[in-house]
């Protein structure tokens, strides 16, 4: 074993190799898994922003019948606007190699995401954000959208959430070159401070216990990026997390 060493196949014990030579192939995370518990879904309500828009197109019941009543029994329908959620949320996955024990805790998020917000777009990423981003991981060679395309389509009010244990040779994150699939052009820190100068909130949210991060160096190296706002994937991270979101 050495920490900075180069892996040939696909099995690592250590999450530190410089690169890896061999192609793998990820899964897509399943949206429609059921919850196995309601603290991911209870957390990530602390988020929602409901507002009053469009046109008066819900039935307002309770003030249907006092309407009706006050009227002598004769029907008076109220309506109000269609209650939609204001928030608006990109979610990056890092997906693969070290990520691959989280799996079942990463879908739970992801349903509890996707059930709690109207407005959410999700990429994957591995290991650390680059260039670019991709939506489907079974044709992730092939089809990648430029992060650059991301963060001019979708607006600087959206909130950014990184999914990802954030274990990974520290150049990765901070060299040219560093990712252990591609030639990357520009470093991993260079794009994530793209990501911050356009969006007001990003969080990084880690399944690896938050006791056990001091042991690793790249994840010191991406709590630092953050200005400390990356989050254990407790139900207490994600209230706080949720609560840096939302302020």
């Amino acid at each position: 074993y050495h920490p900075e060493g180069i892996r040939v196949g696909p099995n690592g014990k250590n999450k530190k190799a410089v690169k890896v030579w061999d192609k793998r192939d990820f899964k897509n995370l399943d949206d429609s898994v059921e919850l196995g518990t309601r603290n991911i879904k209870v957390a990530m309500r602390r988020l929602r922003k409901f507002a009053r828009t469009g046109a008066a197109d819900e039935l307002d019941l309770d003030d249907t019948i006092s309407s009706t009543a006050r009227n002598a029994g004769l029907l008076d329908i109220k309506m109000v606007p269609e209650r939609h959620n204001a928030v608006k949320v990109l979610l990056f996955f890092d997906v693969g190699g070290s990520m691959d024990p989280h799996v079942k805790v990463c879908e739970e998020l992801f349903s509890a995401a996707r059930t709690e917000f109207k407005h959410m777009e999700n990429f994957y990423f591995h290991n650390f954000v680059y260039e670019s981003v991709w939506k489907n991981n079974v044709r992730r060679h092939n089809e990648r959208t430029p992060l650059l395309d991301v963060m001019h389509k979708y607006s600087h009010d959206y909130k950014v959430v990184f999914v990802g244990d954030a274990s990974m040779s520290p150049y990765e994150i901070m060299q040219p070159g560093g990712s252990v699939e591609h030639w990357n052009e520009e470093a991993g820190e260079l794009w994530m401070r793209r990501v911050r100068e356009v969006y007001d909130k990003v969080i990084w949210i880690n399944p690896v216990p938050e006791e056990d991060w001091q042991y690793t160096q790249s994840i010191a190296i991406a709590h630092q990026l953050l200005e400390g706002h990356m989050y254990p994937l407790t139900l207490k991270g994600l209230e706080e997390g949720m609560s840096y979101l939302s302020k």
